[in-house]
């Protein structure tokens, strides 16, 4: 397989994983929410408040495909030429590369047979292919993903890691490699049947890591993992799990990597007496060798409490944050629970039982999508689907909230705005060129089935859905933009749609 030369390879990753991508035509975009630290922000060159109202559906955009989609799409710029892709996984195991121009597809790889949802004990996706979004390695143009395929020979439902060439789709030497089988070859039990992958994946130092966590519905004795692939060597695998049963690692953002460290955030555990990994923010190195130490994880302490009520700090994904304000820059990650808590706490001592900088109260209801964060003046401010506990003129039954999160005098999380929207989107924020123009974006997931954008200083709507050609159909909870080449893309059942200014 071809390799980009080193020093444009080094250039491309950065300039994805921090965001400074203004000079470039098209950003690529590798993984979840733009960049490792799932930060959810997207600079598009030009796109003002004034230009936002004016956005439209793309009508000149095909963006067919077949298949259910969960999972995120992803754009890849190939270097040194015109030659631009989507990027689109399928609950029917099949993989599309649209070009992103006029949206007809490029190429297509079927990776197996979906798995009916009568082979699963529980869930509520039938069929069940790829869900979790998959990630792009920018040194060897191609994409990673895991597949839930039926297993020839009544074998069953399976994970199987793909790695596919962003040039046509071929499948990479080396895969697929199985989890199950490849775990059990080094003692270790993974029982592909109870467990689901749903949180996206990341490649650090070319080496791909991949989250699991169990279907809806918490049935089996499944566990919270993470396996680690050496790209460059297939037939082996490293591996963390959950000392307790349950403990998923199932939001849709999935592993968060801040440069340092991998963080997840785990779930509800099944019958635990003493804590055994469950409603946690863990901190992993990139071995995932666990560790005991408090400066390696967070986990509140009424745990058990969470545990029983099924109220997962797990359901959103661990966010890392550079708090800038005039006294410097403080490194702290958020968790947000389906407890409506948000919990900040010092990236580099987690804190162990209790130990969070700070936590308040952010939301009335569950809070299970994914975060982004955008800076201010004086600190940080992060938009998360849900209603508002302290919204500033009151109310807000559902839609967006934002947080602003400072560091001095003392650690605050304090609610900035609320927005309403009918629908349950992640929410993503786009940037113009000259930093300025911040827009929060969610769309109206199964709700109005609309895009919606607002201000991001004030909340202020500025694009509210448009007319009757601009609402979508089939989009599902969680669902999130992505913003690249001039253009907002939604991925839906059947359709990648894309909005122009």
């Amino acid at each position: 397989m071809r390799r980009l030369g080193h020093s444009v390879a080094v250039a491309v990753a950065v300039c994805v994983t921090m965001l400074w991508c203004a000079a470039a035509p098209a950003q690529s975009i590798l993984g979840y929410h733009g960049s490792p630290t799932r930060s959810g922000v997207y600079i598009v060159p030009h796109l003002t408040y004034d230009r936002a109202k004016g956005l439209h559906l793309d009508t000149s955009f095909d963006g067919r495909i077949q298949g259910r989609v969960y999972a995120q799409p992803l754009f890849w710029h190939f270097p040194g030429s015109n030659r631009k892709l989507l990027i689109v996984a399928t609950e029917d195991d099949i993989v599309y590369a649209l070009d992103a121009h006029d949206g007809k597809v490029a190429w297509q790889k079927s990776l197996g047979k979906p798995v009916p949802r009568s082979a699963l004990p529980c869930g509520n996706i039938s069929t069940l292919g790829i869900t979790g979004t998959p990630t792009i390695d920018a040194v060897e143009e191609a994409v990673y993903l895991d597949a839930m395929v039926d297993g020839e020979g009544g074998a069953g439902p399976q994970h199987l890691l793909f790695g596919l060439s962003l040039q046509d789709g071929a499948v990479l030497p080396g895969f697929p490699v199985n989890v199950a089988a490849t775990l059990a070859a080094q003692g270790k039990s993974f029982d592909p049947k109870v467990q689901n992958q749903r949180g996206a994946l990341v490649v650090v130092d070319q080496k791909l890591f991949v989250p699991y966590g169990g279907h809806y519905g918490d049935c089996g004795q499944y566990r919270g993992w993470v396996v680690g692939l050496d790209l460059a060597e297939t037939k082996s695998l490293s591996a963390w799990s959950t000392r307790g049963i349950g403990g998923g690692v199932w939001a849709p953002g999935g592993i968060a990597y801040d440069g340092r460290s991998l963080f997840i955030a785990t779930g509800n555990t099944k019958g635990a007496q003493d804590w055994a990994d469950g409603e946690a923010v863990i901190r992993l190195g990139t071995d995932l060798k666990p560790s005991t130490d408090k400066k390696d994880f967070f986990a509140p302490t009424d745990w058990k409490a969470l545990d029983d009520r099924d109220a997962d700090l797990g359901g959103s994904n661990p966010l890392p944050i550079d708090v800038t304000d005039p006294s410097g820059v403080t490194r702290v990650v958020l968790a947000l629970g389906k407890d409506g808590k948000a919990y900040l706490l010092d990236r580099a001592n987690l804190g162990g039982l209790g130990g969070a900088l700070a936590t308040e109260t952010v939301a009335r209801n569950q809070i299970r999508t994914s975060p982004a964060v955008y800076p201010a003046y004086d600190g940080s401010l992060v938009a998360f689907e849900g209603a508002g506990a302290g919204c500033p003129a009151g109310g807000n039954n559902g839609g967006i909230t934002v947080l602003k999160i400072e560091m001095h005098p003392a650690p605050k999380i304090a609610t900035q705005w609320c927005a309403a929207v009918n629908g349950r989107g992640s929410p993503a924020v786009t940037i113009s060129d000259d930093d300025s123009n911040p827009i929060v974006w969610t769309v109206g997931a199964e709700g109005d089935n609309r895009l919606h954008g607002f201000r991001g200083d004030t909340g202020e709507p500025v694009f509210t859905g448009g007319g009757a050609p601009e609402q979508m159909q089939g989009l599902h909870a969680f669902a999130t933009v992505i913003a690249t080449d001039g253009r907002i893309f939604v991925a839906a059942d059947g359709r990648l749609y894309a909005f122009t200014p």
